[in-house]
């Protein structure tokens, strides 16, 4: 693997390290932006501090303590999804961290020095705003069991364990530089503050990545308590456990770091996964913009949806209302970003009976969502096409 010395370091920040706002790019190139949506700055202060969780409201509840809720993306009615709206994973219950003795470690056999960070001292640096979404690496798992008969470990989650926001915050870049990036520097590992400490590692190309960022703002405001208030880890493309909450450790290694969440948790275990990888992109995927089992009065219906891939843009979206047989390609509304989503609509005059709304997404490296998938024990990275149920009356 590629070394990253402090001088390339420094070189990839670049214009990172201005007051900018993107899209999340991959590999960090650069195009341009939509406007930044008009929303006020975050104001924190020293004395405030979060205490409790959101309720679910309209979310489908998978648990409520620890809350897993997922999105109705039938509500979700512009590009980005309201905070009420956003999907939440957790592991274990939601921290109660007081802004003022929040701390940030940053160390490791591969930084010049530990330095500790205060959240004031986060808000000097540079900031940066990027749009994309986050999505559990589950999301979509329920379908193993519905569409291939065989169940996976773990949250049945239908295909609502994604959404998109703004995301407002510092370069990963720009902290590991306070603390003096090493070149022999390999691995970063992120860990949050919950009981469980979760954690997780990204290698440092994507750790220096100007669109990896440490957020402390999510659609304009202070980020909440059940996304990882005060600060937390977004990591564009990468499955949802890397994008940490609660952050208040970075470990920097000249190893590769393992531990539990790439060994023995979110990895393909399955018997076309004989070595066991960790999970890390994610892949194309779709959904319709219904209740599921939806029922419809007959006549003219625009019916829209979702597409979205952790590799690229989506250019094509294809919908299907005959079992597959016949493929119509649906209307992509602008914006068109890589790593958020695409909205797609189609027109539909509908009869009384019962059908199927299927959907299929390209994305611009070619990509395209099978028929079918391998089953993988722990029910990660389902991208089949998913005949959606809806009754016309």
């Amino acid at each position: 693997m590629a070394r990253v010395s402090r001088r390339q370091a420094l070189k990839l920040l670049g214009t990172g390290l201005a007051l900018s706002t993107a899209s999340c790019l991959p590999g960090g190139q650069q195009t341009q932006a939509p406007p930044t949506p008009a929303t006020p700055s975050p104001s924190p202060t020293a004395t405030q501090q979060y205490t409790s969780v959101a309720p679910p409201g309209e979310r489908r509840v998978l648990s409520a303590n620890p809350p897993n809720y997922e999105s109705p993306l039938h509500l979700v009615k512009g590009f980005l999804t309201p905070i009420p709206l956003h999907f939440v994973r957790t592991h274990d219950p939601v921290p109660r961290i007081r802004l003022e003795e929040w701390r940030l470690r940053v160390e490791g056999n591969a930084v010049e020095r530990p330095v500790e960070l205060t959240f004031g001292d986060l808000l000097k640096l540079p900031s940066r705003s990027v749009i994309c979404f986050i999505e559990c690496a589950g999301n979509g798992r329920s379908f193993f069991a519905d569409l291939l008969g065989r169940p996976a470990e773990g949250g049945q989650w239908r295909l609502g364990a994604i959404s998109v926001s703004e995301y407002t915050g510092v370069p990963l870049a720009a902290v590991l530089e306070l603390a003096g990036l090493r070149p022999d520097a390999r691995d970063v590992l992120i860990e949050g503050l919950d009981q469980l400490k979760i954690n997780r590692p990204i290698p440092i190309e994507k750790a220096l990545d100007p669109n990896t960022i440490l957020a402390y703002a999510m659609n304009g405001a202070d980020i909440p308590p059940d996304h990882g208030y005060p600060v937390r880890a977004v990591v564009p493309g990468w499955i949802g456990i890397n994008s940490i909450k609660w952050v208040g450790r970075i470990e920097v290694s000249n190893q590769p770091i393992k531990v539990a969440t790439n060994t023995t948790s979110y990895i393909l275990d399955g018997p076309d996964y004989p070595d066991k990888p960790p999970v890390t992109t994610q892949n194309v995927k779709s959904a319709v913009a219904l209740p599921w089992d939806a029922t419809l009065p007959a006549g003219r219906h625009l019916i829209r949806g979702f597409a979205w891939s952790g590799q690229g843009r989506v250019i094509k979206v294809e919908y299907s209302l005959d079992e597959g047989k016949t493929w119509t390609q649906a209307t992509i509304r602008e914006p068109v970003l890589p790593l958020t989503w695409v909205r797609w609509e189609f027109v539909w005059d509908a009869r009384p009976g019962k059908y199927t709304i299927r959907v299929r997404a390209t994305d611009e490296r070619g990509n395209t969502q099978p028929d079918t998938v391998p089953w993988n024990r722990l029910g990660y990275l389902f991208n089949a096409v998913v005949p959606h149920p809806v009754t016309v009356t």
